[in-house]
């Protein structure tokens, strides 16, 4: 370190010197060849006074610089000296010393590029859409423990509402007993579903299942708490869920006291709340500060989207948008199987990092060749024995 540190002092001592005796010999040379000096101040002899003057200077730059070149080497010497090593063995440990810092420079710089493009990767990550009910809690549940394991206590879970028998791809349910059968149906099976299948207790205590409890809250609203408890004396596995709020100002003040009822380290889900941003609390005379409220109670203390299946329509097309923390949205457009009968597949079309909107579905259905012609026309074309690709 002693010979590197020499080494350094040295060579700045000569940059900086080598700049100086330029930036003179630049100004003087200048100077010197002006036409208006040469025409009122240069007489009969001066050109060879300023060569000898420029001369001169060479001369004693060079002094200077051999100084310093002796300087140097004095100093190297006695560093030598002092560590009982030879010259080159000073100098070549120095190169080594050098050589070392700029190979871990290099490697630092090789690690952080890796992980940026790690981090990428795995945001990038496709997620396959769920075929079925019992597919969409396990998918949920792993992207659960996920957040979880990351410290989100706090989270927000829109199941795609589909029963144990129905499929993914198949027609939207129109729901026609409302909110109460939606829960009775769905909403409830799914969410005790979830409860089950995560794990959260980090203690590693019990392996045996979860005790599940729901406690309706309106029955007219198809809203319940569902709580799971675990064996455990940690109590750190148990989950609660408040399933189908919405924006009536009894849920906030529900979602208050539930969050200081299970403290800051246990898991609390939103399950399929009915509002989609603090813009779905509107003006209302009977809660004219429910958009602040909202603010305050759930959106400034995170419940973000863990796990999302979004089904909506996009250019007569059945769509899917698909959230799986920490991956991005998925893409995905249900198509005909040409291989089966009466069967769809779907098809991904890309991912976002925000929830993506129905014109970017458009954009991208547009541009891909298996949906260049509409379903109707797709199913006409096959109608008549012609190829729908």
């Amino acid at each position: 370190m002693i010979a590197l540190s020499i080494l350094v002092i040295t060579t700045s001592i000569l940059r900086s010197f080598s700049f100086s005796y330029s930036v003179r010999n630049t100004r003087l040379v200048k100077f010197v060849s002006r036409p208006m000096f040469s025409r009122f101040f240069v007489r009969p002899g001066h050109d060879e006074r300023s060569n000898a003057s420029i001369k001169a200077l060479h001369l004693s730059s060079e002094d200077e610089v051999q100084a310093l070149l002796e300087k140097a080497k004095k100093l190297r010497e006695e560093a030598a000296a002092m560590s009982g090593k030879t010259l080159e063995e000073i100098e070549e440990e120095s190169k080594r010393e050098k050589r070392q810092m700029e190979e871990r420079k290099h490697d630092l710089t090789e690690i952080s590029r890796n992980k940026s493009q790690a981090g990428a990767g795995a945001a990038s990550r496709i997620v396959p859409v769920p075929e079925d009910a019992r597919l969409q809690v396990q998918q949920a549940a792993s992207a659960v423990e996920r957040a979880f394991k990351d410290g989100i206590v706090r989270q927000t879970i829109r199941f795609a509402l589909i029963t144990d028998d129905e499929e993914m791809s198949g027609e939207l349910n129109e729901w026609p007993g409302g909110a109460k059968q939606m829960f009775r149906e769905a909403g409830r099976p799914l969410t005790e579903a979830l409860l089950r299948e995560v794990n959260v207790d980090s203690s590693g205590q019990s392996n045996l299942p979860p005790t599940i409890t729901t406690k309706d809250i309106w029955d007219f609203d198809g809203s319940a708490i569902i709580s799971s408890k675990t064996v455990s004396q940690h109590r750190g596995g148990d989950v609660t869920a408040l399933v189908f709020p919405n924006t009536d100002s009894k849920y906030l003040r529900d979602i208050e006291a539930i969050d200081r009822n299970v403290g800051p380290d246990r898991l609390f889900l939103l399950i399929n709340p009915f509002w989609r941003n603090v813009e779905s609390w509107g003006f209302n005379i009977l809660q004219p500060n429910g958009k602040k409220r909202a603010q305050e109670v759930v959106f400034d203390n995170g419940y973000d989207i863990t796990y999302a299946v979004l089904r909506f329509s996009a250019r007569g097309e059945d769509c899917i948008a698909l959230k799986a923390y920490p991956y991005d949205w998925q893409m995905y457009a249900y198509r005909e199987d040409p291989s089966w009968f009466n069967r769809r597949i779907p098809i991904w079309l890309g991912s976002s990092a925000e929830e993506p909107t129905s014109s970017q579905f458009t954009e991208l259905l547009n541009s891909r060749p298996e949906f260049k012609m509409s379903k109707n026309m797709r199913q006409m074309q096959r109608m008549m024995g012609n190829d729908d690709q």
